[in-house]
């Protein structure tokens, strides 16, 4: 079977949850339009990449903390990947961490494994890979410096991903060599590799948009290429050894 995934590229404010979820919504919305399975949203999209408000701003892990983008999963009938500093029991500071809700109500966790450096002085490390099934494939989740780490991709292979999904902020500066890991995670393992970046500046970092698709070849099929907001649609169809891939970059719809 098929899976359509939207790549989310939006504005975010510093620290302001209540603004930041408007601009989900908004996409959750469009994404729907097109008839999105998943849509996924860059790492700390609902609170900015804010690591001196992680503190201030973690939630634990109860699904009553996210009972709007809850709600908008089972109206859509989508799976909403969202990003937000989380207080994770026996950790001594919050994680940078993903909540997933589903159609039928499910809210599930990850937290960031690998923290690049400056992170560990305001945020613990997860320690438990995560995956989700939908139209029968297997996402795994990757948030940033996650995909640095050869072991991380090489683990989601182990575990049955046929797709590698990451949720980042990277740089101008940083794309080049990112998109070159991530397009070899691609072709090592033999499966796409999804992203979606942040487009605002955001914990001092001027981010560069271009969300993008990597084949199973390691070969680009898709980025967004610019700094709007918008939603890069991908679609993945064909079998697992060799799958179709068709990518459409759709700006903001007022």
């Amino acid at each position: 079977m098929s899976v359509t995934i939207s790549l989310a590229q939006i504005p975010v404010v510093r620290g302001n949850w209540r603004e930041n979820l408007k601009q989900h919504l908004k996409m959750i919305e469009q994404s729907s339009k097109y008839n999105a399975d998943v849509v996924v949203f860059p790492e700390l999209s609902l609170t900015g990449y804010e690591l001196d408000l992680a503190e201030e701003l973690a939630l634990s892990l109860e699904a009553s903390n996210f009972e709007e983008l809850s709600r908008a999963s089972v109206q859509s009938e989508m799976i909403i990947v969202a990003g937000c500093p989380l207080r994770v029991p026996g950790l001594s500071h919050p994680t940078i961490g993903a909540v997933i809700c589903f159609p039928d109500g499910r809210v599930e966790f990850y937290s960031k494994q690998h923290l690049h450096d400056g992170e560990g002085n305001y945020c613990s490390a997860g320690d438990v890979d995560y995956t989700f099934d939908v139209n029968g494939h297997k996402i795994a989740l990757a948030i940033c410096a996650d995909f640095i780490e050869a072991d991380h991709s090489q683990r989601a292979k182990h575990l049955g991903a046929d797709i590698y999904l990451a949720s980042a902020l990277i740089s101008e500066n940083g794309f080049d060599p990112d998109s070159k890991i991530l397009s070899g995670i691609a072709s090592e393992h033999g499966i796409p590799v999804l992203l979606s970046n942040h487009i605002s500046v955001t914990g001092g970092w001027e981010t560069c948009g271009k969300s993008s698709v990597w084949s199973s070849q390691g070969e680009l099929v898709i980025s967004a290429n610019s700094k709007e907001n918008g939603i890069v649609l991908c679609t993945i169809s064909g079998c697992e050894t060799d799958p179709n891939i068709a990518g459409k970059w759709h700006a903001e719809s007022n």
